[in-house]
């Protein structure tokens, strides 16, 4: 929390103020007899009873939220099976990230005291790839530049509505984008969601309105003038990660980083030789990858300091070394009668 609280008393300097709004998703999961989790219901995106069985329960935590002062804008089922969205009003930084934690720990104490008193026999999560084959949880975080009450992003006079400030924030974002994932997707189920399809956003480019680039414009203009950056999932420490986004895209402003043309095709859809052609670089497929750029990455050490910088390497190190020596199920399936 000290080094958002730095980051962003050095912008708060030239009369800057970072806002931005996360879209966590989760999944409600049930258990089957042998206690494995499975899905809470078969639902798809937006929709409604009686396949989408996470109404009540989306409302019932929304109340709760509420009451906690949170300004709820939209709830509403997701993709993925058993998956929901529950997005609330950006703020300047700082406060958001003390937001998503209140509200990762408000939704766990919710489902605890349902379980409690209702009989409710699910849980949450916020882990980003629970399912294989389904649609992983993200946190889309949204953001933007305001100096002078004035959102710095916005600008009537250019053809897309964007500033220069605004496109060179996103060229900040993109060009440090690989060596800032391993704190914006922390964990080894992280990599899981980040791969191609399932709507996940791996490819390092920007659009407008584009859902298959790792940074999109929403269509509001004016004071709702925003970027997108779509590669985050709510495992994050918050206050880290809106730390290294907020980096990257002020080493944009300060060097005037073009991010070059948008990308409007449906990058899914291109071939490997297609994306090349276009110079679409992936990022990070797993968290061993993730952290060895992140270890070289200048721009990171700066964000983070030494100390948590460092301490923040060893816990990956562990972690990846934790994993590496596991044996799974999908192993027994695939080799033990090879």
């Amino acid at each position: 929390r000290s080094i958002l609280k730095k980051a962003l008393a050095t912008i708060k300097k030239e009369g800057y103020t970072y806002n931005i709004g996360p879209e966590p998703e989760f999944f409600i999961v049930d258990t089957d007899d042998d206690g494995l989790p499975i899905y809470h219901d078969n639902a798809s995106y937006f929709d409604v009873e009686p396949v989408d069985k996470g109404l009540d329960f989306r409302r019932v935590i929304s109340t709760n939220l509420e009451s906690l002062g949170f300004e709820v804008e939209a709830s509403h089922h997701e993709v993925g099976p058993g998956q929901n969205e529950i997005a609330f009003k950006f703020d300047d930084a700082l406060k958001t990230a003390d937001a998503v934690i209140t509200f990762k720990q408000a939704i766990k104490g919710i489902v605890h005291n349902m379980a409690d008193y209702d009989g409710y026999d699910y849980k949450v999560t916020f882990m980003p790839k629970p399912f294989f084959g389904e649609n992983g949880s993200g946190m889309h975080c949204h953001q933007s530049l305001f100096k002078d009450g004035k959102n710095i992003f916005s600008d009537d006079s250019t053809e897309s509505g964007l500033s220069k400030e605004a496109m060179w924030f996103i060229g900040g974002l993109l060009k440090y984008s690989a060596e800032l994932t391993a704190v914006t997707n922390p964990i080894v189920n992280s990599y899981k969601r980040l791969v191609p399809g399932y709507e996940a956003p791996v490819y390092i480019s920007y659009g407008l309105r584009n859902r298959s680039t790792l940074i999109r414009v929403p269509a509001a203009r004016g004071k709702a003038t925003r970027i997108e950056y779509r590669s985050p999932d709510p495992t994050c420490n918050p206050y880290l990660a809106f730390t290294v986004m907020l980096k990257a895209g002020m080493e944009g402003i300060k060097n005037k980083i073009d991010p070059g043309d948008p990308i409007e095709l449906n990058i899914y859809e291109l071939t490997e030789e297609e994306r090349e052609t276009l110079g679409i670089e992936l990022l990070p497929a797993s968290l061993w990858e993730a952290y060895h750029l992140f270890e070289e990455s200048e721009i990171m050490k700066d964000a983070l300091g030494d100390h948590i910088f460092n301490a923040f390497l060893d816990s990956k190190y562990k972690e990846w070394d934790e994993y590496r020596v596991q044996v799974f199920s999908y192993e027994h399936e695939k080799y033990m009668d090879l």
